[in-house]
């Protein structure tokens, strides 16, 4: 027998605990919350990642980094995977995202020249690095921005 697989046995149930429904209950007047303190009131409780008063997790750490609000997310692709596209093809990020190349949330997208390419390709829209480009236009490829 494993934890997963216990149950109660059949036909039994348990009464949900009513609170605060008169003295007489054993549970009335401060219903089950005790006495004074900031649990006991309507609304109390503590927030999230309160210790008690100790200095909080959040606090004891130290800041870390820097996050820029306007960094650009540039996906790279080498050259060689380009040669999946056929010969005469324009190229740009739709295209390259449905070939399985650019992949999540991307602002652009840069060509780099690692590898060869056989076929003459139609960039569209994305950055080109200088050998890439070199590449691209020896066999006949243009390049637009």
């Amino acid at each position: 027998m494993k934890l997963h697989e216990l149950s109660p046995a059949a036909g039994s149930t348990k009464k949900r605990k009513r609170v605060g429904r008169g003295v007489g209950s054993g549970m009335g007047s401060t219903s089950t919350r005790g006495n004074k303190g900031h649990n006991s009131r309507s609304g109390g409780g503590v927030r999230p990642g309160f210790e008690g008063g100790q200095m909080p997790l959040h606090r004891r750490l130290p800041k870390r980094g820097f996050k820029s609000i306007s960094k650009k997310v540039i996906s790279v692709v080498n050259i060689n995977a380009l040669d999946r596209f056929e010969a005469g093809s324009t190229v740009d990020i739709k295209a390259l995202r449905e070939a399985g190349l650019v992949k999540g949330r991307v602002d652009g997208v840069k060509i780099l020249g690692t590898g060869d390419i056989k076929k003459s390709l139609s960039l569209k829209n994305c950055l080109v690095s200088k050998s890439a480009r070199a590449k691209i236009e020896s066999v006949g490829g243009n390049i637009e921005l």
